[in-house]
């Protein structure tokens, strides 16, 4: 098991590095093609999309041979920290670009906001933080602070698991479960109204960020989480009712919270805990599973 675990991580880390290569490689072409040349630029734009999915078919088909691989979370990438997000150089997606230059925008109108609008912005965060308290409340329930890194969603549902599993790990379960059930993802994977309609490969590229970027999570990625831990996710919102992925399953729920205004662009997942009370008989109450 162990021989056949450590050649999966070898294989995952080849495929890596060959999808950098022939991005560096396309890279390189395209800038040596002038930009009035449009019929060698064509070309070149072609040859790539047929590189890259010969690459990607064939990648598929040396992962088949690991589909009867446990998956169980402690033991499928208990070495994939080797290949530490904060390690790997950056090379922003589209949507990690987006989100930069939001949190740009949003950084820069802060510090030209008046003292009235920064007082009203403070005034929107107590009043979330303490509908959500409420919220929480009645379920005995409390926020669990996640640092804003990028990870906040996962580190928020490894805060509540019961065994023990990096970031890197759910990661790679996410994308993974993703790219076998791509039908199920694909149509969701859209952006209309703001003219947006991604192909199959914008999509795999979406799922090589998962695991090799800081990327940003959402509900496309808590629902290949739910099926990969077979556990209902409930996201809990200070306006909007709560939120269940993964209804199907029969198990204790994770709890997250999504905040609008916890942070200075804004979306943030937290986790939760048990409201500590010294008066209470039996401890704390049972985490998942």
């Amino acid at each position: 098991m162990d021989n056949t675990e450590s050649e999966f991580q070898q294989v995952i880390r080849r495929h890596y590095r060959e999808k950098r290569e022939l991005q560096a490689n396309i890279e390189a072409l395209k800038s040596s093609v002038p930009k009035n040349d449009q019929n060698r630029r064509q070309q070149l734009l072609d040859d790539a999309a047929r590189l890259e999915a010969e690459m990607e078919q064939r990648h598929q088909q040396e992962l088949k041979k690991f589909e009867d691989l446990d998956t169980d979370l402690e033991s499928v990438t208990a070495n994939l920290t080797k290949m530490n997000l904060e390690n790997v150089p950056p090379r922003p997606s589209k949507s990690q670009k987006r989100h930069k230059r939001r949190v740009f925008v949003e950084r820069q109108r802060q510090e030209r906001m008046p003292a009235a609008q920064a007082e009203q912005l403070a005034t929107h965060r107590r009043e979330e933080e303490e509908k959500i308290a409420a919220i929480l409340g009645a379920k005995n329930l409390e926020m669990k602070a996640i640092p804003a890194d990028g990870h906040c969603m996962y580190r928020a549902i490894q805060d509540q698991l019961v065994f023990s599993v990096t970031v890197e790990s759910l990661r790679y379960r996410t994308a993974y479960y993703m790219r076998k059930h791509i039908d199920d993802f694909l149509p969701f994977f859209t952006e209309p109204e703001a003219g947006n309609f991604y192909t199959r490969e914008d999509f795999l590229r979406y799922c090589d960020d998962i695991v090799y970027r800081a990327s940003w999570g959402g509900q496309l990625e808590l629902r290949a989480i739910s099926h990969v831990l077979q556990t209902p996710i409930e996201v809990v919102q200070a306006n909007s009712p709560i939120i269940v992925i993964g209804e199907e399953y029969n198990r204790k729920p994770l709890t997250l919270v999504y905040l609008h205004y916890a942070c200075d662009f804004g979306e943030h997942y937290n986790s939760v805990k048990p409201i500590e009370n010294s008066g209470a008989v039996g401890g704390m109450a049972p985490r998942l599973f």
